[in-house]
């Protein structure tokens, strides 16, 4: 299958025969949770049906289970470019990130320094935040260019000095689309001392993940972002996974990536990741997997990028619209952050919501972008195009603007 074969997309997703007010549903909420094809939904459905059990004990349903993990670690391992003992998962990116922060936490103290950024979603903050409290470490948070939407590069610089213990960085705003360049943050931090921990989870969507070729210690990412269940997954260099001093039950597996994982896993859930990583394979030819994911996020890329064009450039039309983030034209991603003149976030939601175009609206837990751009309470309206979305679509959704602004 093309990745730009849209119609053939599209069928595969059983969520777009959906109608609103006699019109078909035009998703924009995906950075929220994107729509899942129907092989997610009949993986996550065939192992409740015939599958379910726990782990490591001996009968069938347990043995396929041990196995579904295996594939489901091996699966995310491609999309990552890692290896599927490096491969942990959990509740979701928070969950993940929190119990991550407080392995890492337990070694450092007064002296050591967390550096964070203002372009993140505060799922990769406020985990680092609790150390403060904890364990007394300093955070020093980089600031981002209000007018760009993105780093600003030479703060975050100066900030990795030696008492470093960490960078937490984004690889694409949530809110913002920006993408930053986290190979060249990672060899920053690198260059310190530091370890470097990237939030891919606005980036796994749309962009192919290398965690090789980004030289990051940690990545985490949720599924359910790309078409699959909620989920948390983290990636993590296997040495520094197997030495962590992690919180653990004492009977639970101490071996690497398990140790990291608490309690029973959501089996269920990790079925439909896989399922999910296999649709994308999908959109792509070659002769692996790792190699149909490389040539379908090229395609999904290419399509993406021709909807932000179209919308940023259709937004920039309307009288009063207001864009925020980086110009079509920078790194970004599809996802566009706008406001109407005279319009609350919620107004603009709800209005164009009337003729079956599905947008989200407030800070979206990256609150500290809203706060810098001057736009509390209400926030921004945020459209993001997906590998389902249509140029048809987007028209759509900018004839709704056009209306409410007072344009058409």
């Amino acid at each position: 299958m093309s990745a730009c074969d849209l119609p053939r997309i599209r069928a595969c997703f059983p969520a777009l025969t959906r109608t609103e007010g006699g019109l078909p549903v035009a998703y924009f909420d995906g950075p929220g949770g994107t729509q899942v094809p129907e092989q997610v939904v009949q993986a996550v459905a065939d192992y409740l049906r015939h599958h379910n059990a726990n782990t490591h004990w001996e009968f069938p349903s347990s043995h396929e289970t041990d196995l579904l993990l295996l594939e489901a670690r091996s699966a995310l391992a491609d999309l990552l470019g890692g290896q599927p003992g490096e491969i942990v998962f959990g509740a979701n990116m928070t969950t993940v990130t929190f119990h991550l922060a407080r392995a890492l936490g337990r070694a450092w103290g007064p002296d050591d320094v967390v550096v964070t950024t203002e372009l993140d979603h505060h799922a990769n903050v406020a985990p680092w935040e609790a150390l403060a409290r904890e364990r007394g470490v300093t955070i020093r948070r980089v600031p981002f260019d209000t007018g760009s939407g993105e780093l600003v590069w030479p703060t975050l610089e100066a900030a990795l000095d030696h008492r470093v213990r960490l960078l937490a960085i984004g690889a694409a705003s949530n809110a913002l689309g920006t993408v930053s360049d986290v190979q060249r943050a990672a060899s920053l931090a690198r260059q310190a001392g530091a370890l470097c921990f990237v939030d891919a989870v606005h980036f796994a969507p749309h962009h192919r993940v290398d965690v090789a070729a980004i030289g990051a210690d940690f990545l985490a990412c949720s599924p359910y972002k790309f078409y699959g269940t909620h989920l948390g997954v983290l990636w993590g260099r296997r040495d520094l996974l197997r030495s962590l001093d992690v919180p653990r039950l004492a009977p639970a597996s101490n071996e690497a990536p398990e140790r990291l994982e608490t309690g029973t896993q959501n089996h269920e859930g990790i079925a439909g990741a896989l399922a999910a990583v296999e649709f994308l394979a999908s959109l792509g030819s070659g002769t692996d997997r790792r190699t149909r994911l490389d040539a379908a996020y090229r395609q999904l890329q290419a399509h993406g990028q021709a909807l932000v064009e179209r919308l940023w450039n259709g937004l920039g039309e309307i009288p009063g619209v207001r864009r925020f983030g980086p110009p079509a034209n920078r790194p970004r991603t599809p996802t566009v952050a706008f406001t109407v003149p005279g319009h609350p976030a919620a107004t603009v939601a709800r209005h164009l919501a009337r003729s079956g175009v599905f947008v989200s609206h407030g800070d979206f837990y990256a609150a500290t972008v809203i706060q810098r751009l001057g736009l509390e309470p209400h926030g921004v309206v945020r459209a993001g195009c997906a590998c389902y979305t249509t140029e048809a679509e987007v028209d759509r959704l900018l004839q709704g603007v056009r209306q409410l602004a007072g344009a058409d």
